[in-house]
C-alpha cells in the first residue's frame, strides 16, 4: 500500500505541500473538492479577522492585571515575605506596578493626568464615572503614585474579589469591599480613597451618551460626612470609546439583575486618546444631608462630563485626538 504522502509525489508531476495536505485531508474525511470548502473557510476568516481582534483586544488588560500578579509574587518570594501586604516593604512593588501600567498608558492611549494639583494633600473621597473597565482608574493610580507620590486605595464590587488570584494583588493596593464603617476609618487615617457609585452597573450598560447611572446611591455621600472630608469628582474623556460593551441587549440586562455578574461581553481596546481630569473638591459641610452631598457630586461629575467629553462619543474621533499637538486646556 502506497502511504498519503508518498501518494503525493508519485507520478510526473509531483504536488505542492499545499495541494498535497489538501488531498489527504480529503481522503481522511472523504468529502469531495474539500479545496472548495477551505477556501470559503479562509476568506470567512479573512473578512471576520477585525471583529474577532476587537473581541480579543480587551484580554490585553486581563494579560496585564496577571502579569501584576505573577511580578507581586516574584516580589514576594525574592523578600521572604510571610505576614500581611500592608507592610512598607510593599512600596517597591507599587512602584514597580506604576511604571508597568503608566507605561502602558502612555503608549497605547497616551494618556494624560488634568487638575491633580485639586487633590488635598489630607484625606479625601474620589468618585468619579465608571468605564467598561477600570483601566483608566488604574492609569490615574499609577500617574498620582509616579508624580505626587499620593497612594490611593478603592472600593471594589464584591465578584472581583472571587477572582482566580487576584488576592495578592487587592491586598497590596488596598482594594476594600466598601462597608461604610470601613471607608470611613480608611480616610480618618488620612487615606486617599476612590469610589465609582455606579459599579459594574454603570460599566456595563452605560453607553456613548455618558448616561451616569448611580440610582438612589447615596453610601458614599454619608462616608464623606461621617469622615468630614470633602469630595473629588473625576471624569476620563473618551473612556467608553476604548472598550465598549454590549449592554444594549435587554436579556443580558435582565441576566446580570439576576446573577449580579459581570456577563456582557466587552469589545474595543481601541488605542483612543485617555485623558482624565480632577473637578473642584467639594469640601465638607457639617449642614448637608446624604441626599443633597450625593446630587451635589453627581451634578459635578456630570458638569465634568460636559466640559471634556462631545458626545456621543465616536472611536474616530477619539482616535484622532491621539495625532492633536495642542494639549486640551483643564
Amino acid at each position: 500500500m502506497i502511504g498519503g504522502n508518498e501518494s503525493c509525489t508519485a507520478g510526473p508531476i509531483p504536488m505542492s505541500y499545499l495541494t498535497c495536505l489538501t488531498y489527504i485531508l480529503g481522503e481522511w474525511t472523504g468529502v469531495e473538492h474539500i479545496e472548495d470548502y477551505l477556501s470559503y473557510a479562509v476568506y470567512l476568516l479573512w473578512v471576520l479577522f477585525p471583529l474577532i481582534v476587537v473581541f480579543l483586544l480587551p484580554g490585553v488588560l486581563v494579560i496585564l492585571f496577571y502579569t501584576s500578579i505573577l511580578l507581586l509574587h516574584i516580589y514576594k518570594r525574592k523578600n521572604e515575605l510571610k505576614e500581611a501586604y500592608s507592610n512598607d516593604v510593599w512600596d517597591g512593588a507599587r512602584q514597580m506596578l506604576a511604571t508597568l501600567w503608566d507605561g502602558h498608558g502612555r503608549i497605547w492611549h497616551g494618556y494624560e493626568l488634568h487638575g491633580a494639583e485639586k487633590i488635598p494633600e489630607g484625606p479625601g473621597l474620589i468618585v468619579f464615572y465608571h468605564g467598561a473597565t477600570p483601566a483608566d482608574y488604574v492609569y490615574f493610580t499609577a500617574r498620582l503614585l509616579i508624580q505626587r507620590k499620593r497612594y490611593c486605595h478603592v472600593v471594589a464590587d464584591h465578584f472581583v474579589f472571587r477572582l482566580p488570584g487576584f488576592k495578592i494583588l487587592l491586598d497590596v493596593h488596598g482594594v476594600m469591599h466598601g462597608p461604610r464603617e470601613e471607608c470611613v476609618s480608611a480616610l480618618k487615617k488620612g487615606c486617599l480613597l476612590a469610589i465609582a457609585p455606579g459599579g459594574v452597573r454603570e460599566a456595563l450598560f452605560s453607553d456613548e451618551m455618558y448616561t451616569i447611572i448611580w440610582g438612589n446611591r447615596k453610601g458614599f455621600a454619608q462616608v464623606a460626612i461621617d469622615a468630614k472630608v470633602p469630595i473629588i469628582p473625576m471624569f476620563t474623556q473618551n473612556v467608553r470609546e476604548g472598550v465598549r460593551t454590549l449592554g444594549g441587549i435587554k436579556l443580558l440586562r435582565s441576566l446580570y439583575e439576576c446573577i449580579r455578574l459581570p456577563v456582557v461581553p466587552l469589545y474595543g481596546g481601541f488605542p483612543v486618546k485617555l485623558r482624565t481630569f480632577i473637578g473642584e473638591p467639594i469640601p465638607y459641610d457639617p449642614n448637608i444631608t446624604a441626599e443633597e452631598l450625593s446630587a451635589k457630586t453627581k451634578a459635578a461629575v456630570q458638569a465634568l462630563i460636559e466640559k471634556h467629553q462631545k458626545i456621543p462619543g465616536n472611536i474616530f474621533r477619539a482616535l484622532m485626538e491621539r495625532f492633536q499637538t495642542q494639549k486640551k486646556e483643564d
